[in-house]
């Protein structure tokens, strides 16, 4: 009976901190979530008009000159021809991960290096213009997901994507310059720009 006694008072409170904590809680935030930032609550889907084009909380995988390129992806997935491996699957929201290479692994630099010869290849407009590859446009984040680019990414592919476009640089550079994110409350994190919804922009220009 000491025994019980002693546990009782435990288990009540475990009990009702678990009700209270991992059910009513969640759900009151959720509510609350739901109400005030129903959009960002599901997820911050973007519709081209009656169609899902993404969300601006994760990266896509961009090829196409015509538009403007993210950050490289780390994401893996099960290979289709052998469960038991993995293959790279850029911008897998299931499986966000990092690379966890340091700067002396091997396969960092060499994966790197590969990158910013595309880059240059890809973007000789700015090469010639003296611009620095961006770092961002090179390195992977640590989610393997990220939707922002830094506004040097963008600017870095200005040109290419003109050319692409046949548009004036000016016109596509004064498109960047609008996107740009400002920090929060003007010094809350780095200015950025949303790859997405970059190219959503860049889809109405003529």
């Amino acid at each position: 009976m000491t025994i019980v006694r002693t546990i009782r008072p435990a288990l009540v409170v475990f009990l009702f901190l678990s009700v209270v904590t991992g059910i009513l809680y969640p759900l009151a935030m959720t509510g609350v979530a739901g109400y005030v930032l129903p959009r960002q609550a599901g997820g911050s889907l973007v519709m081209k008009g009656d169609r899902l084009v993404g969300s601006t909380l994760i990266g896509q995988n961009f090829a196409d000159a015509r538009y403007f390129h993210g950050r490289p992806s780390a994401t893996v997935g099960p290979d289709p021809a052998d469960p038991s491996k993995t293959v790279a699957q850029p911008y897998n929201a299931a499986a966000s991960m990092a690379s966890n290479a340091g700067p002396t692994s091997r396969a960092l630099v060499e994966r790197v290096a590969a990158a910013v010869s595309r880059l240059k290849a890809d973007n000789p407009e700015a090469v010639l213009a003296g611009l620095p590859v961006p770092m961002d446009l090179v390195t992977s984040s640590g989610s393997g997901l990220d939707p922002d680019i830094s506004p040097q990414g963008a600017l870095f592919q200005v040109a290419r994507v003109a050319r692409a476009r046949h548009l004036r640089e000016e016109t596509v550079r004064a498109l960047v310059d609008r996107m740009v994110e400002r920090p929060l409350m003007g010094w809350l994190g780095e200015p950025r720009v949303n790859v997405l919804e970059l190219n959503l922009a860049l889809d109405t220009l003529h």
